[in-house]
């Protein structure tokens, strides 16, 4: 069995398209017939740009290769061009590529995934989302109003989530990591304790930030939310200075949790080394794939820490996580993000279960993707898969953050 045809998908959520602007779906099919779904989570560059840099890793490394011989296949896009280097693109592409080969592998073996990854550990897997706006509530003011995050948190808990994670201290800009304004502070704050009011004990918060700010300034805000107790405080600043989230991590009594832009075990390696974070957060369509962030975790399980795959990406992602979480000891929680569209791509083949994500028997991810679906929602905007605003954090008037949505028109 070889790997033989590649298709690619760029397919958009509808509005107001939680998980992104658009979700780059790949469909590898081998030379017995046999396909399997991934899904590359990298915007550095536009999707159509990506979709080029996806078909030439394919084609330079893996292209007429076993699908089984991931490790080589890593090996040869790691090293590619005398880089031998974590690169956040190329592994992105790669990434998608790695999943939908797990994807085959499973099927050709009649055995789920996480069967292959030494078996299951859980039964059923912590969930957490974000706190998203009700029917009922209003898009240009839910995410600057505590009250109304506190209604979602109650909605979320109600239905089994133990964990809400919120991110009022933006802005998102290129200017970082900045200072936070007082008015940010003071609104994370009031964040903080009106969800807690609200759930009491029986969510954990979890504090999302996003590489904002420096080191000092993180430590600022993060110091101002201790007495809530976050299960996290995840992201404080910037992914480019990896020795930095220890000073932070020493300097705050909340968890520091960071991933999401990370790529490789050779970056997870250096937060673990230097005590910057005890929770890691990989994406896996932009990590490394499966293969690399089970050894990511067997690492993080030596330095007793956990791990809490990210999603802010479509439902293949979703799996591959699922897939991995189920495989793994030191397992935290999984994001997760319930949308129509999320469920309709992928048939609604994803259990959720008072809170808790229930693995697959079904051979490979255990999905079945509506490709008619996909193809029927095609991405036409210009924009990347999240942006960051160019204008500089405002310390004279409130930073108004509008969420992981993108606008209506885009």
């Amino acid at each position: 069995m070889k790997l033989k045809d590649l298709d690619i998908i760029v397919t958009a959520p509808p509005a107001p398209g939680w998980g992104g602007r658009y979700w780059i779906l790949v469909k590898l099919t081998t030379d017995t017939g046999i396909t399997g779904w991934g899904e590359c989570y990298a915007s550095s560059v536009g999707p159509d740009a990506m979709t080029h840099v996806i078909r030439d890793v394919f084609e330079r490394h893996m292209a007429g290769t076993h699908p089984q011989n991931i490790e080589l296949m890593f090996r040869r896009a790691f090293s590619a061009g005398f880089t031998q280097r974590p690169d956040l693109t190329v592994m992105g592409a790669f990434s998608g590529l790695e999943i939908a080969c797990w994807d085959i592998l499973g099927k050709s073996l009649d055995r789920p995934v996480w069967a292959l990854l030494g078996g299951r550990m859980h039964t059923k897997i912590r969930a957490y989302t974000y706190i998203y706006p009700l029917p009922e509530h209003d898009l240009t003011t839910f995410w600057n109003d505590p009250d109304q995050a506190a209604a979602s948190a109650l909605d979320l808990v109600a239905r089994g989530y133990t964990g809400v994670k919120f991110d009022p201290a933006g802005p998102y800009t290129i200017h970082g990591g900045h200072q936070p304004s007082m008015s940010d502070i003071s609104r994370s704050v009031e964040f903080c304790r009106t969800i807690r009011a609200a759930v009491g004990d029986r969510a954990d918060l979890l504090f999302g930030t996003h590489g904002q700010f420096t080191t000092s300034g993180a430590i600022r805000l993060g110091q101002a939310l201790e007495p809530f107790s976050p299960l996290w405080f995840e992201e404080p600043i910037p992914p480019d200075n990896l020795l930095e989230f220890a000073e932070v991590a020493r300097a705050v009594r909340i968890p520091i949790a960071t991933g999401e832009r990370l790529t490789t075990k050779a970056e997870f390696a250096a937060l673990l080394r230097t005590g910057g974070a005890k929770i890691l957060q990989p994406a896996l369509g932009r990590a490394g794939g499966i293969w690399e962030m089970k050894k990511v975790a067997a690492m993080a399980e030596a330095f007793n820490a956990e791990m809490a795959p990210h999603l802010y990406a479509g439902p293949v992602e979703w799996a591959a996580n699922v897939a991995l979480a189920a495989s793994i000891p030191n397992l935290l929680i999984a994001e997760t993000i319930e949308t129509p569209f999320h469920k309709a791509l992928i048939r609604d083949s994803i259990r959720i279960e008072n809170g808790y994500i229930l693995p697959s028997d079904a051979p490979g991810l255990g999905i079945e993707v509506d490709e008619d679906l996909a193809r029927a929602h095609p991405y036409t905007g210009s924009g990347l898969h999240l942006q960051m605003q160019e204008a500089p954090c405002d310390y004279q008037n409130a930073n108004i953050f509008m969420g992981g949505a993108p606008p209506v028109s885009d």
